[in-house]
């Protein structure tokens, strides 16, 4: 029975990371529930910080939020930490929005991205008070639906989701929301909405289609008309990858065999420059990011990338914001594109060669070469980085020794490539067969012959300057299990999951014996999921069409073996995969017209191939670094464009203009009190520059916005007032204003409530302060008694002359006076609260919990539920 008095509010303290699970972020949505017709819960079975950094999930949130009488929100897995909790108090797993249980939701959206957070869909339905099985599932119950890679072979989970979206969302999501709008206001029940939703194309749902009906995969047409998210949410704690996100392709046409993304995301799609500049002035707009990242399966193939990173570059460097390209190919890294990326604040710089001999790599259709491989790690190092990280693969098919001492050669090549001055990092990850691949025939290797080869690497790459990092075998071997296997696996995941497995994907969390159990428990043959197929295998994931035909991935496979390459569509022509069907799906380039991409269409639709060496464009270069030949970007947008030119060196502080220092006093209260010092100067950053302020920054190779706080807040402590020093452009705004323009883009609980323009020679705030005030409420459950008693403690306390306590500082014991930091201790009897006045020095001050605990004898585990508040700063008289 679930525990009343205790709301998840109450757990907050009780967590490592306490932000996760606080909402309240700058451009979260909040709707009335009751007056929406339908209510959608966004899931994503990893982390806060992880699924944050999923694009996916906030495109889908804005889409369902930007209609009326939908609400979306969003609920992310409970660290174990939190599950226990919960599970302690019978308290429901809710949205970060409303607080609403899952069960109360009409759809429950999961999206799945790898094999290994299968056990937490698990642990979410059953927190969120949903049968676990489909089966189970009875009107009233939430309709659980799944989008994702994973969907591309929805056979283990079969047994727990409703319903599967195969391919991309933007479109489908949208349909879907409307046909279980329709059949929730006729009153039909579960068994009607699914079997209409068994009629939207792109939906697999497994109760209906059991007649080998085939779905094919949804695919937008075009980007450029899909401009989201605009106002993406701006995370409260730092996620995986903290940065805004800017997709400018969809779809890679490389034809990589080991690539599932490469394969079943086809064709490529790309956005034009002057749509992802709009996008990025919106999203930077929303967000006040310091970082944007250029997003898609290979950043360096768009069409205008050497005219488009620049043109960005320079469009935002006066603010300051970094730009990011995560995904570069070895043959697309030019020396202008690697000078552009020179000038971004980056510590390493990543490829990946994945085989280690040029034979292995015309295997797996690479496309790169070792020269070329050389070639950029030169220019690279020449460049000024310092660390290279290069990405490999073990156990490909077709490989030999020679191409683990490939591997070798190439790490002591690419060092030397640096004059031994830089640092090389060789990370080897286990091939793992993916469905509509290839190499969806082949087999894969075992733990022990893994573990072989990654003895191997240790014992020959003995290299102070070279460092080896691996994916856990273990982990391998079960994503390799799922990734082909069939819907007899949804007893072994519930089987894992009922015995503890959870975030199974992180390797301090995942556990490896209680998975082998399950599986003898089963009686699963692992090595024979593992095994090479024969061509004619039938396959768990025959309902799914990815687009790209069978027949065309065995003839793949066939040139795998022979070790012959198929060029880049794109520069060869149509091989007849499957993914277009040269009317409505078709590849859309940046700098094609819809001239030039009709006639791509129509080469298509005649059934000829363009002649090798002729592309499908024919015309002229991009032009998005010129504000005078961008078209269609208009005049306000082009007016602020700077041409790419000399940067400062990283030492020197660039030209800034005049500035204005500023002290703000702002409020840390509700919810937000749970932030982390970082986390709080993050959000003050995001809101200022929203709010149409720009920082001057510091000096050096890396420059940060000039900011000092009084002191750091410690995470889960209330304020009313905390200070912090800005130096911002000089404006000629009125001051009293500017709080009401930045308090809209704080976290909820974060408001500025002061703001003091200071000469520049004003005393730094931390030789200004002279201390502070804290409050904490007495325990509800402390009588008139246990207050006399606390009065007495107080009043010895004050009369005493020392009290020594022990403090624990970087695993280091150190002793503490903090009576003459104490200037006056309070009981007030009718506020039920003690107040507690204390000095801050150059050591620092004593913390409220350190008083209540060892001056007035309180259980250590009391002050986190006093209330502990920060009611005023005293500064030192002028």
């Amino acid at each position: 029975m679930m525990d009343d008095r205790i709301s998840r509010d109450d757990l907050l303290h009780l967590v490592v990371k306490p932000s996760r699970y606080l909402g309240g972020e700058v451009n979260a949505v909040r709707k009335d529930r009751r007056a929406c017709r339908l209510s959608v819960a966004l899931a994503f079975p990893d982390t806060y910080e992880v699924g944050m950094s999923h694009l996916g999930l906030q495109i889908l949130y804005e889409l369902l939020n930007g209609r009326d009488g939908i609400i979306a929100e969003r609920v992310y897995a409970p660290w174990p930490d939190m599950e226990g909790l919960l599970r302690r108090h019978a308290i429901p797993l809710a949205t970060l929005e409303s607080g609403a249980p899952l069960r109360d939701f009409d759809l429950v959206g999961f999206s799945l991205q790898y094999e290994l957070s299968f056990t937490n869909v698990l642990a979410m339905l059953e927190l969120g008070g949903i049968p676990l099985r489909r089966t189970d599932r009875r009107d009233g119950d939430a309709l659980v639906i799944a989008g994702g890679p994973c969907c591309f072979n929805p056979a283990p989970m079969t047994a727990f989701i409703d319903a599967f979206v195969v391919g991309e969302g933007e479109e489908a999501i949208i349909e879907i929301a409307t046909v279980a709008m329709r059949e929730k206001e006729r009153g039909t029940g579960r068994e009607a909405l699914l079997a209409a939703l068994a009629e939207l194309p792109g939906v697999y749902v497994p109760a209906v289609h059991t007649r080998g009906e085939r779905i094919g995969k949804r695919v937008v047409a075009d980007l450029n008309a899909w401009r989201l998210p605009a106002r993406p949410l701006a995370p409260l704690m730092k996620t995986i990858h903290d940065r805004a996100v800017l997709e400018i392709a969809r779809g890679c046409s490389r034809g990589c065999r080991f690539c599932q993304a490469g394969m079943v995301w086809r064709p490529v799609r790309e956005r034009r420059p002057e749509v992802l500049t709009e996008m990025a002035d919106r999203i930077l707009g929303a967000t006040g990011q310091e970082e944007l990242s250029l997003l898609s399966l290979s950043s360096g193939d768009h069409t205008c990338i050497e005219t488009l990173l620049p043109h960005l570059m320079d469009r935002y460097y006066d603010r300051r914001v970094a730009l990011a390209l995560p995904s570069l190919r070895v043959e697309t890294l030019s020396r202008n594109l690697i000078e552009a990326i020179r000038r971004v604040r980056k510590t390493s710089f990543t490829l990946a060669p994945e085989a280690g001999t040029q034979r292995l790599r015309n295997v797996i259709n690479k496309g790169n070469t070792e020269e070329e491989l050389l070639a950029t790690a030169t220019q690279v190092f020449s460049a000024g980085w310092r660390a290279v990280k290069l990405y490999f693969m073990i156990g490909l098919p077709g490989e030999k020794e020679e191409d683990l001492e490939g591997i070798v050669n190439l790490a002591h090549q690419v060092l030397h490539a640096g004059r031994k001055r830089g640092q090389v990092t060789v990370a080897l990850s286990t091939f793992v067969p993916k469905p509509h691949t290839p190499f969806q025939w082949e087999r894969q290797l075992g733990p022990e012959e893994t573990a072989l080869r990654q003895d191997y690497f240790k014992s020959r790459l003995r290299h102070r300057q070279i460092r080896i990092k691996w994916h856990d075998a273990g982990m391998s071997r079960l994503e390799g299990l799922f990734s082909r296997g069939d819907e007899r696996l949804g007893d072994l995941v519930e089987l894992a999951y009922r015995n503890g497995c959870r975030f199974d994907g992180w390797s301090d969390r995942f556990r490896p014996e209680i998975w082998e159990d399950a599986i003898r428990a089963l009686g699963i043959d692992v090595s024979a999921n593992l095994a090479e197929r024969p061509r004619d295998a039938a396959w768990p994931w025959a309902p799914i069409d990815a687009g790209v035909e069978r027949d065309f991935l065995w003839t793949e496979r066939q040139k795998a073996q022979r070790e012959e390459q198929t060029p880049d569509c794109r520069r060869r022509g149509c091989y007849r995969c499957g993914a277009c069907d040269h009317i409505e799906i078709r590849p859309l380039l940046a700098d094609a017209g819809p001239s030039e991409n009709r006639e791509t269409a129509a080469v298509g639709e005649a059934g000829a191939r363009p002649t090798a060496g002729r592309t499908t464009r024919d015309i002229g270069p991009c032009a998005a670094a010129s504000p005078a030949t961008a078209n269609g970007v208009s005049e306000a947008h082009t007016s602020g464009m700077r041409r790419a030119g000399p940067r400062q060196p990283p030492g020197e502080a660039p030209g800034q203009r005049d500035g204005q220092r500023f002290r703000l006093r702002f409020t840390k209260l509700g919810r937000s009190r749970h932030l982390s010092h970082l986390e709080t100067a993050a959000a003050l950053v995001r809101g200022i520059v929203r709010g149409g302020r720009r920082f001057l920054f510091t000096a050096g190779f890396h420059p940060h916005p000039r900011m000092a706080f009084a002191v750091a807040a410690a995470v889960g402590l209330a304020s009313e007032g905390e200070y912090c020093d800005v130096v911002w452009e000089k404006t000629t705004d009125e001051t009293a204003s500017l709080p009401e323009e930045i308090n809209p883009f704080l976290p909820e609980g974060m408001r500025i409530t002061e703001l003091t323009e200071l000469a520049p020679d004003a005393p730094s705030l931390a030789s200004s302060l002279r201390g502070f005030q804290y409050t904490a409420d007495a325990p509800p459950q402390l009588e008139a008694a246990a207050l006399d008693a606390l009065e007495e403690r107080i009043t010895a306390f004050l009369a005493a002359t020392a009290l020594p306590i022990v403090r624990n500082v970087k695993d280091r014991a150190i002793i503490r006076d903090i009576r003459p930091l104490v200037t006056d201790l309070i009981m007030d009897r009718a506020g039920r609260r003690i107040i507690m006045e204390v000095r801050f020095t150059a050591e620092g001050a004593v913390r409220p919990e350190e008083i209540l605990v060892h001056a007035l004898g309180l259980d250590p585990s009391l002050p986190a539920t006093m209330n502990l508040t920060k009611r005023a700063t005293f500064f030192v008289d002028k």
